[in-house]
């Protein structure tokens, strides 16, 4: 069951936004970008209050994605990623990502927080960074 609103399209916009991230981090980094997004949707709060919908999202700004300044992100959705996207909005977490609302790729080690959001770990080059329980009860 869906744990946000959502239509083909969208679908295919956050395939497309969990490659572009992290398609060099394998499925499992790719998830976890999804997550993250899912969790920005989901969550209605702090720097994502108002973000009801995967366009709004993927395209916010300031505090958007990266990926969304590069043409890769514009290239069609793949049946693969769609697939994972699929598996993220129906409400799967992939840890540590489960409950993140951020993710960056450090230079070196991930930082214990991050704009005062604690680290709550590594995959690969991507450090997730989670709210509090209070502050964001809806990813929880």
């Amino acid at each position: 069951m869906a744990v946000i609103k959502t239509n083909s399209e969208e679908t295919k916009m956050l395939a497309r936004l969990m490659r572009a991230e992290a398609e060099g981090e394998g499925e499992l980094g790719m998830l976890m970008v999804g997550n993250v997004g899912v969790n920005r949707v989901r969550g209605n709060c702090l720097d994502f209050k108002n973000i009801r919908s995967i366009p709004q999202m993927v395209f916010q700004s300031p505090g958007g994605f990266e990926a969304t300044q590069k043409g890769y992100f514009y290239q069609a959705a793949r049946d693969k990623d769609i697939r994972l996207a699929e598996r993220m909005i129906n409400g799967e977490r992939q840890h540590p990502a489960s409950n993140a609302l951020w993710f960056f790729r450090p230079a070196g080690n991930c930082p214990n927080t991050w704009y005062d959001q604690g680290n709550s770990g590594r995959y690969k080059a991507h450090c997730f960074f989670v709210p509090t329980r209070g502050d964001c009860p809806a990813v929880y």
